[in-house]
């Protein structure tokens, strides 16, 4: 029996996909509370079309972007106690509201920041990272798509 091309083709594309690498992550210390794994299981496919979902290596984690750059969601990290660091409610379309911690990794120099995003006032809380150069092209706009996962947790407090 002959294998054409045609056969080939979607095979080794099937093949290839099983061998992306999964993008490193470190678990959060509340990473087992169970709500974490309906919060994974509640974030999109993608979060822009150049941000596809990624496998990822820790538990209560997932990735979205390629080998070179991922946004990583954390489920299970600390709660943020009262901070001095700016606090904004994302309001989306389907009527999610979260109140996120917004902090850049250089605060002198915001294009080139690495960015964290945290849940403020809810458990379990979760933190999103986003690398500078992902950043740059979606400042924070993804948010109100994380919104629907993020209100599987519990609201404790909000933003003032």
């Amino acid at each position: 029996m002959r294998t054409t091309p045609l056969v080939l083709g979607p095979l080794l594309c099937l093949v290839l996909a099983g061998c992306a690498s999964a993008v490193g992550t470190a678990p959060g210390p509340y990473a087992t509370d169970p709500v974490c794994a309906q919060v994974v299981l509640a974030t999109p496919d993608e979060l822009a079309e150049d941000l596809p979902r990624r496998d990822t290596t820790a538990q209560a984690t997932t990735a979205w972007g390629t080998d070179g750059a991922a946004v990583v969601l954390r489920c299970g990290v600390e709660p943020l106690g009262p901070t001095t660091d700016r606090c904004q409610t994302v309001d989306a379309a389907d009527g999610t509201s979260v109140d996120w911690v917004i902090v850049a990794s250089d605060p002198d120099d915001e294009q080139s920041s690495d960015w964290t995003f945290t849940t403020y006032g809810r458990i379990p809380a979760i933190e999103v990272q986003v690398p500078a150069e992902i950043a740059r092209t979606h400042p924070s706009s993804f948010l109100d798509r994380l919104g629907r996962a993020a209100q599987l947790t519990e609201r404790e407090r909000g933003c003032l």
